[in-house]
């Protein structure tokens, strides 16, 4: 599949702004890039990906928001084995844990994390994270 997926969910459109730039970097390196609200993104898709994108800020005491997200997220988990995987989201307080927990579980269930780590930024992205969020994605359509 030439498609890439990049899943986010958001809520005042920071995380959106940094999905849609790692799209812009999909694109950039010459894949298609598909850029949807989680709620919009089929499952079965992502089973059948061997690398795509999600995004989540931090919420609470720095966790993934969990109404939708970490359901999502948790059913990911159980077919994450040997997937390719871009993390980001931003953050408005902490150092960052819920990244760092993020992607300790997606490597726990298989996966690699693209990168190692996943990409964030304090509240609003600049050019600075924007640029980081389309090396994510030229990372990913490199794969």
């Amino acid at each position: 599949m030439n498609e890439i997926i990049v899943a986010y969910w958001s809520q005042t459109g920071n995380t959106q702004a940094m999905a849609e730039a790692v799209g812009e970097g999909i694109e950039a390196a010459g894949r298609k890039a598909l850029v949807a609200e989680i709620g919009s993104v089929s499952m079965d898709a992502l089973k059948n990906a061997s690398v795509f994108a999600m995004g989540c800020p931090a919420m609470g005491a720095e966790v993934l928001e969990e109404a939708e997200m970490e359901p999502f997220v948790m059913e990911v988990e159980a077919f994450a084995a040997g997937k390719s995987i871009g993390l980001f989201g931003s953050y408005g307080w902490g150092d960052g844990e819920w990244m760092r927990s993020w992607t300790e579980r997606m490597t726990a269930a298989g996966a690699t994390v693209v990168g190692g780590e996943g990409v964030i930024c304090q509240e609003a992205p600049d050019e600075e994270a924007l640029e980081s969020c389309r090396a994510l994605g030229k990372a990913l359509a490199a794969l």
